[in-house]
């Protein structure tokens, strides 16, 4: 072989470098690992939901995928962050409400109030706690803050109470009377009266917008579906089963979904609220009668009255996934969820007792003897920005 020249020698060397960067291998920077192109464009963020338009006066939804999101443990509002800690339980067949000290599982005080006392409700501005005192046809209002009773109100029939999202009015359900009587929510000067014609209005709540709201008719068997801002009945609807008897009603956190249950269905009704059509039943257990949302809003307790149990459904398994059954029975009725989310509250309505149940386990914490008929118990304080009324649901 004939010796290379020095520029024979730099020919072949350009040559094979050409030929090399037609392959790509002669390329400085090296090829990101996992085959990404070394300058692939940035993927775009996906767009936000919308957050729907709320009934005019409403604050503003936080979260439209968790209508509950400003219900997280430690949450508390300024206005309620130095009351202490109580439940306070009525006692329908006593006429008084029990307060119990959740850190000694002891009641501390008796407070006499009217006659038939069904539910402790928390205000819309949450500053008073509403006793309602169903046959005594009156309302007896307790500072939080000090646990002392004021004088009562007089209203008609006030089987349970509700407030609009927007503030604007207390709605009292007015079982017998078959009306739903909106109010001022402070003095419950009577603003308008509803009447209906089903039988025994009794829970309600309301859309993520606020717009409209939901009531369950116990004794009839029904539900209405009632405009907020006009104050008027826009949908009602027969449940499909013989001697339906529908009783709490709470919306799902994503706001698509609300949820009846029915202590003679032995379950919960399943239903759209937007298009009110027929709504499936989905069963619990005996006598399904409360609904409470945990406070990571990932489950909701369903204490069934007639079997001392209390199953838990989860939300994004769209399943009822754990049944807690309380040890020697019991009658768990209507409640609440601890500041924390760590206890579920709830009253014994047959049996003169509240039971205390850990929400991580199902395992039974206290039951702590009552007076007669424990019905609807409010836990409090509770975090939210303001309360829709009941025995505490907040947003």
């Amino acid at each position: 072989m004939l010796p290379l020249t020095t520029r024979t020698k730099s020919l072949l060397a350009a040559a094979l470098l050409a030929a090399l960067a037609g392959c790509g291998i002669a390329d400085e920077t090296p090829e990101p690992r996992g085959g990404a192109k070394k300058e692939a464009a940035a993927v775009p963020a996906p767009p936000r939901k919308a957050v729907p338009a709320g009934l005019p006066g409403m604050p503003p939804v936080l979260d439209p995928d968790d209508i509950y999101a400003a219900d997280r443990p430690g949450m508390l509002s300024p206005v309620v962050k130095n009351f202490p800690s109580r439940v306070y339980v009525p006692n329908t067949n006593s006429n008084t409400v029990s307060v119990i000290d959740p850190a000694t599982y002891k009641v501390v005080e008796t407070i006499p109030v009217g006659i038939q006392p069904q539910h402790v409700v928390p205000s819309w501005d949450m500053k008073t706690l509403w006793v309602n005192n169903n046959r005594g046809h009156t309302l007896t209002p307790i500072d939080p803050a000090t646990g002392v009773a004021g004088k009562p109100v007089e209203v008609h029939d006030p089987y349970n109470l509700y407030f609009t999202p927007d503030g604007k009015y207390a709605v009292v359900m007015a079982s017998l009377d078959r009306e739903l009587v909106f109010r001022d929510p402070h003095t419950m000067e009577r603003k308008k009266t509803v009447p209906v014609s089903c039988y025994g209005v009794n829970h309600a709540d309301f859309s993520a917008d606020g717009r409209y709201f939901v009531v369950s008719c116990e004794f009839s068997g029904e539900l209405l579906k009632v405009d907020t801002a006009k104050m008027e009945v826009i949908g009602q609807q027969k449940l499909p089963l013989q001697g339906a008897m529908p009783q709490d009603v709470k919306i799902s956190p994503d706001g698509k979904t609300f949820y009846i249950a029915d202590m003679m269905a032995h379950g919960m009704w399943v239903l759209d609220g937007e298009k009110f059509t027929t709504p499936q039943l989905m069963p619990t257990g005996k006598g399904a009668h409360g609904l409470y949302i945990s406070r990571d809003s990932k489950e909701m307790y369903i204490p069934n009255r007639g079997e001392g149990s209390i199953s838990v459904f989860d939300f994004g398994r769209n399943k009822l996934t754990k049944k807690w059954h309380l040890p020697d029975g019991g009658s768990p009725d209507m409640g609440g969820v601890s500041a924390d989310g760590k206890v579920l509250w709830l009253s014994g309505r047959y049996d003169s007792e509240v039971y205390a149940i850990d929400t991580a386990t199902g395992e039974q914490l206290a039951r702590i003897p009552v007076g007669g008929g424990p019905h609807g118990l409010a836990v409090y304080p509770q975090p939210g920005r303001y309360s829709l009324g009941h025995t505490g649901v907040f947003r």
